[in-house]
């Protein structure tokens, strides 16, 4: 059972490297960690600045996607700033973008500037580039705020929304997650959702899955509306999977 779960989390991992001292040599790392003999992860997730040579090294087409973050990670920058970095990204090649929703607006009660920001960055999205909103539900704290949050990026256009930026003292929980997965039980609609930030065991992994389940149904995580944002995941997955020791990778996410 174990290892089925283990299987499931490999096949759902944005393996990220959003560290301050990531560098070349760490992205060649990174790519060639995705691609296991076990499967690939989902995608590899990492700043702007390397998206380029990660697609040189994965080239078009490649089953280990390219994610990128933007307005990432203190969600403060204007909506053009924000525009400007997706397209750049997307020229790139990068496969998915993961936004910061100006959050701290938020807070402060303008709710218009998350719409404004996810519907923006949604037009620039062309398929099939994917959108993965991040709440920084950490931030955010109240129960009705990431509620609130959830589903004005859902109404936006959003096709995933995510739990934080791992960047925060803290990230994804699994009270966080349940408002989350109601929201988009609620919307009726196929929106994707991300753990990202704290997920480092397949046990971790399991129980995320197992939530998402009871609230939308077995069979629904799959790539398309479920991943697992981490660094330290694959390690513990390729223990479960093969015994062998962990990869380094970094350990903040």
């Amino acid at each position: 059972m174990l290892k089925d779960t283990a299987q499931k989390a490999l096949s759902l991992l944005d393996l990220t490297d959003l560290t301050d001292t990531c560098d070349a040599a760490a992205i060649e790392k990174l790519c060639a960690q995705a691609q296991t003999p076990f499967g690939t992860t989902a995608a590899i997730c990492i700043w702007p600045r390397f998206v380029a040579q990660a697609r040189s090294i994965l080239g078009k087409g490649h089953a280990v996607k390219i994610a990128t973050v933007v307005n990432f990670p203190a969600g403060d920058l204007t909506v053009a700033e924000v525009i400007a970095e997706t397209k750049q990204a997307i020229a790139d090649g990068a496969d998915e973008i993961d936004l910061v929703i100006p959050y701290r607006d938020f807070i402060a009660g303008d709710e218009g500037a998350v719409t404004e920001m996810v519907e923006a960055v949604k037009a620039a999205c062309a398929p099939p580039v994917r959108l993965k909103t991040i709440l920084e539900t950490g931030e955010l704290k109240d129960p009705a705020l990431i509620r609130e949050a959830a589903d004005l990026a859902i109404a936006a256009g959003t096709d995933f929304i995510k739990t934080s930026t791992g960047k925060v003292s803290v990230n994804a929980t699994l009270p966080a997650a349940e408002i989350m997965l109601n929201a988009i039980k609620a919307s009726g609609k196929p929106v994707g959702f991300k753990p990202a930030g704290g997920v480092r065991t397949v046990g971790d992994a399991a129980d995320y899955l197992a939530l998402a389940a009871k609230i939308l149904g077995e069979g629904r995580a799959t790539p398309k509306t479920f991943r697992f944002g981490a660094s330290g995941l694959l390690g513990d997955i390729l223990s479960v999977l093969g015994g062998q020791a962990a990869p380094s990778a970094p350990a903040s996410y």
